[in-house]
């Protein structure tokens, strides 16, 4: 019999609708019966893609005996940390500040009140390597919640208290300039693995938004240490295990240092943000690797993510069927020397193996290899064509992981600037079409006429979760990237609306940001995270957002917010400059300018398009770029900007002063670089 989740629009929520925990969603609800029964809650956060919550959910939540437990005791809440980011941040909060470490299945015991006294994250169903079992942990928690509940009410009185009071106040701090971003060049440059690219040690991440900091300080002044770091770890994480060398696309990490072995699940975000970044490494450099993995990044983004609707799904499973039956982890991807054999023949699977690093020991679990580039690239092209065709040709054949198909405004804002910027660069309006049919979908299906967002999609319904501050600023992001390729101002508007409620509803004192609207539902605490996580924070993504429209626009108002917002930045760039990344590249933008770049021309003028792809070309920090007719009113920086002798020309703006306008390419060229 389904529980109440099977009235859910999550596909994560689905996955537990069968179980035999009494499962309720978040809400007031919840709380009520709590209180009525008078026995804590059981919160449960995870997302579809997650493989220890399959683990969790498989070991205990589907399990008989242990849903007797949990429903008589409990009132058991399963949230999805996708749909609801503000829950999930303000719990893993507590989590990380109470045991050092957080993660996901995460594990609360709240009161009826909503208030957090015990926590975890994966528990196994019997105690193990020194982790009590799951059934444990539920009888010492009702023990403790029916002998000492004094005791227990001071406890999350207390952690509420704890959470409350941190307040992050940067407002005075001023934006970073010179000296702070050298400083944060500096510190990466220390904690760069010189030996397999990347940050740290396993497992390791895509430093997506360190990497455009990279690449735009490299822009900006020169730093061949930037471009070198950006460079070598685009190049390792496309050779490596992470990288799918058949099918296009990124893992969401390696579980080691050297990028081999990856954990198999596929985000939109670190796709979006890495499809981006390697368009703007090709920018820079023109290599040959980074205009490969751009665009398939882009057909991996449109081929297996895009919705029926236009929108972009948010992820795939790590986990898959095997041909025997069984299910694990990463079935769907690697190879046994056995399998090379069988499909390709004796000759071409000992060039195989040689060429994707298959080894008769295997890289991975059980013999089986993840297809990676290691030794750089051997024997002919057309040799490796075909056999990569006839192995992607048999491993779509293997059963697929799952996928999870409700559409989040912010992934899909990063989604759309990366297919526009992609597709401008490499000639593919297929990819261009495809971010404009997104964001489509975001206003139709997300956003009212006031401006506010709705977080998630599915079915081309909207969901009931209210947009967060990165909704906003992600969303308005894509928007304004498309906007520079199209030529059409009215996502400057849409932009706009959007980026004027984040004024409204989520801007604190002293460019502070707030990750939830103030007229949003109250937690015990309203969230608020200037770092990086896998994707920009809302802070920092609205900074970029404001500071962009602002050039568009001239808005001082915008300006004066994004400036104040910096200061955060400031004063973490030369301490933590790998959880700020994105604030150091809107900082870029900001010392830059950004430049201010409109082009004036027919639009079926040859002059006018070679104009338009060599601004959308430029590196230039940041840089803003309108497109358009003489005369045109779509965007606020083509007025008064006339032909030059009858011709398309380009007018460039940077800080209030503007250069002569131009109608040679190749002089626009030397000033948007």
């Amino acid at each position: 019999m389904a529980n109440r989740l099977s009235r859910s629009t999550s596909p994560y929520l689905l996955q537990h609708a069968d179980n035999p925990v009494d499962w309720w969603p978040w809400g007031e609800e919840a709380f009520a019966e709590a209180r009525r029964r008078g026995v804590p809650v059981l919160l449960s956060v995870g997302y579809s893609s997650c493989h220890w919550c399959h683990v969790m959910a498989a070991e205990s939540f589907e399990d008989g005996r242990t849903a007797a437990v949990l429903n008589e005791h409990f009132v058991p809440v399963k949230v999805d940390r996708e749909e609801r980011p503000d829950v999930d941040a303000v719990y893993m909060e507590a989590v990380q500040a109470a045991t050092g470490q957080g993660g996901w299945p995460m594990t609360v015991f709240l009161t009826p009140d909503a208030e957090p006294f015990y926590f975890g994250t994966y528990f196994p169903p019997e105690p193990r390597h020194g982790m009590p079992g799951f059934r444990q942990v539920l009888e010492g928690v009702r023990a403790a919640w029916q002998d000492r509940r004094d005791e227990v009410g001071e406890v999350a009185a207390r952690i509420v208290r704890d959470l409350s009071g941190r307040r992050i106040e940067y407002g005075k701090a001023p934006a970073p300039g010179e000296a702070e971003l050298h400083a944060a060049l500096l510190a990466l440059t220390r904690d760069y693995d010189t030996s397999y690219g990347g940050f740290g040690g396993a497992p390791k991440f895509p430093p997506s938004m360190v990497l455009e900091f990279l690449l735009r300080h490299h822009a900006r002044t020169g730093s061949e240490a930037a471009l070198q770091m950006a460079s070598d770890t685009c190049e390792a994480m496309a050779r490596g295990g992470i990288y799918d060398q058949l099918g296009g696309g990124f893992a969401r990490y390696a579980v080691d240092r050297t990028f081999t072995v990856p954990h198999f699940e596929k985000m939109l975000y670190d796709n979006a943000l890495l499809c981006r970044v390697y368009a703007h490494l090709w920018r820079a450099t023109g290599s040959d690797l980074a205009r490969r993995v751009a665009l398939e990044t882009a057909d991996f983004l449109v081929g297996e993510l895009r919705t029926d609707e236009g929108g972009f799904a948010s992820a795939l499973d790590a986990d898959s069927d095997r041909a025997d039956g069984t299910h694990g982890e990463g079935a769907y991807y690697v190879w046994t020397l056995d399998e090379l054999r069988d499909v390709l023949g004796e000759s071409d699977a000992e060039f195989a193996a040689q060429y994707y690093g298959v080894t008769p020991e295997g890289t991975f679990e059980e013999g089986a290899s993840v297809l990676q580039l290691r030794d750089g690239e051997l024997g002919a092209a057309d040799r490796v064509a075909a056999i990569r065709e006839r192995l992607s040709a048999v491993r779509a054949r293997r059963p697929r992981p799952g996928r999870d198909d409700k559409v989040v405004a912010a992934w899909n804002g990063l989604a759309i600037a990366a297919l526009a910027e992609t597709g401008a660069y490499f000639g593919r309006p297929d990819l261009v079409q495809a971010a404009l049919d997104a964001a489509d979908l975001l206003v139709r299906v997300h956003m009212d006429p006031h401006g506010r967002l709705t977080r998630t999609s599915r079915d081309g319904k909207a969901g009931d979760n209210a947009g967060v501050l990165e909704d906003y600023a992600d969303v308005a992001e894509g928007f304004l990237a498309l906007a520079a390729v199209t030529g059409e101002g009215v996502w400057v508007e849409f932009a706009g609306l959007l980026l004027d409620t984040v004024l409204r509803h989520f801007a604190g004192a002293d460019g502070t940001f707030y990750d939830t609207a103030d007229d949003a539902e109250a937690l015990i605490r309203r969230p608020q995270d200037p770092t990086d996580n896998a994707a920009p924070s809302g802070w920092t993504a609205a900074t970029g957002a404001l500071l962009s429209y602002a050039a568009h626009t001239g808005s001082a108002e915008h300006r004066t917010v994004a400036e104040q917002a910096l200061g955060v930045v400031g004063a973490l760039a030369g301490r933590a400059p790998r959880f700020i990344g994105w604030g150091l590249a809107v900082a870029e933008a900001a010392l830059d300018g950004p430049r201010e770049v409109a082009v004036v021309g027919p639009a079926q003028d040859p002059a006018t398009r070679e104009l338009h792809r060599t601004a959308l070309r430029g590196t230039a920090p940041g840089a803003v770029i309108a497109c358009g007719e003489p005369g045109s009113e779509e965007f606020p920086l083509l007025r008064d900007r006339p032909l030059v002798d009858g011709r398309p020309a380009a007018y460039v703006c940077r800080q209030f002063v503007c250069e002569a306008p131009t109608t040679d390419a190749s002089a626009l060229a030397e000033r948007v670089r």
